[in-house]
């Protein structure tokens, strides 16, 4: 299958290109550098390649798997050469990515379908780009066509609230919000409330970013569920924890700390295009199994795209052959 045949449009295939590129120079400059000399794929190349792909931030659990499936298709081929590296590479991460989706993925924007509105609950720590992300998604949802309200319960900053209004007068869709110090479960109440009269598609709610309190976040938490179900007893559709690809190894910390908090059903990574740390997508998805949604690509709201892990896969690996 060609790259081209995984986007709609051309514009997508050179974001998600240009925002992989700092990983891809990163990676495999130094898988180039790690088997100059040799002629097949020994102990040594292993270990380097090892060291390569922990450093990327894949995670050394997830890439001992990849290194023990290579050594055995080593092992099974008798010879394999260094220039085949790229493609068992590539198709022991496609595979092992195929082996962590959960239910059928999700391709565009169009995805929230039905009579209620699909309620997306986000999550995260603050400066992972959270409410930037938030935006971007009204964007990306206004543009297909759905009709999107917003809810701003992240009261325990000002600056969460005004940058939240900010973001729904850029993309022209409704906002619920409240005064600083508000309940959030109030603001989240009143967000679906509106959004039910007003018939609206998708539905985006803010959160306040904080863990240093996990029993606190535990129980804000439960407490916007619960009051949410009270209007719509599917309510949150999705409880979306957003995630700085850029930390790498922090981001996996900071999964951890908040999947023991609440059910995180999907994650959105942002700030990849500044990173060569884009192997934590490969990680993240093989440590947690939560399916990862978005990716963030760069500062314009169409930057944020749907993931689509073989794209992903394939644009990490293209142009990359080691001879």
């Amino acid at each position: 299958m060609g790259i081209f045949s995984f986007f709609k449009k051309k514009e997508d295939k050179e974001t998600l290109d240009k925002g992989l590129q700092k990983t891809k120079e990163s990676v495999f400059s130094r898988i180039s550098k790690a088997i100059v000399g040799k002629s097949t794929i020994d102990d040594e190349v292993l270990d380097n390649l090892e060291e390569i792909l922990i450093t990327s931030d894949v995670g050394v659990d997830t890439t001992l798997k990849i290194i023990d499936r290579i050594q055995q298709r080593v092992a099974k081929d008798k010879y394999v050469g260094t220039d085949e590296l790229t493609k068992l590479l590539k198709e022991e991460i496609s595979l092992l990515m195929q082996e962590n989706v959960i239910g059928n993925e999700v391709l565009d924007f169009n995805f929230p379908t039905g009579d209620s509105p699909y309620v997306i609950l986000v999550v995260g720590v603050n400066g992972v780009g959270k409410t930037t992300t938030i935006g971007k998604l009204a964007y990306q949802f206004s543009n297909a066509g759905k009709k999107v309200v917003l809810g701003a319960a992240d009261t325990f900053r000002a600056a969460a609230i005004d940058q939240l209004n900010v973001w729904a007068e850029r993309t022209n869709v409704d906002i619920v919000s409240q005064q600083m110090g508000s309940d959030p479960a109030s603001v989240a109440f009143d967000t679906l409330k509106s959004a039910i009269s007003k018939k609206a598609d998708v539905v985006i709610i803010d959160t306040a970013g904080r863990l240093h309190n996990k029993i606190g976040l535990m129980n804000e938490l439960s407490k916007i569920k619960k009051v949410m179900q009270k209007l719509l007893p599917q309510a949150p559709n999705e409880v979306l924890l957003v995630l700085d690809a850029s930390t790498g190894q922090n981001a996996i910390e900071q999964a951890k700390q908040f999947t023991s908090a609440t059910e995180v059903t999907a994650l959105a990574l942002t700030k990849l295009d500044g990173t060569a740390k884009g192997g934590v997508v490969i990680g993240i998805s093989d440590m947690f199994k939560i399916p990862v949604r978005y990716i963030g690509l760069g500062e314009k709201p169409e930057d944020l795209q749907i993931f689509n892990r073989e794209a992903f896969v394939e644009t990490l690996f293209e142009g990359t052959d080691l001879k």
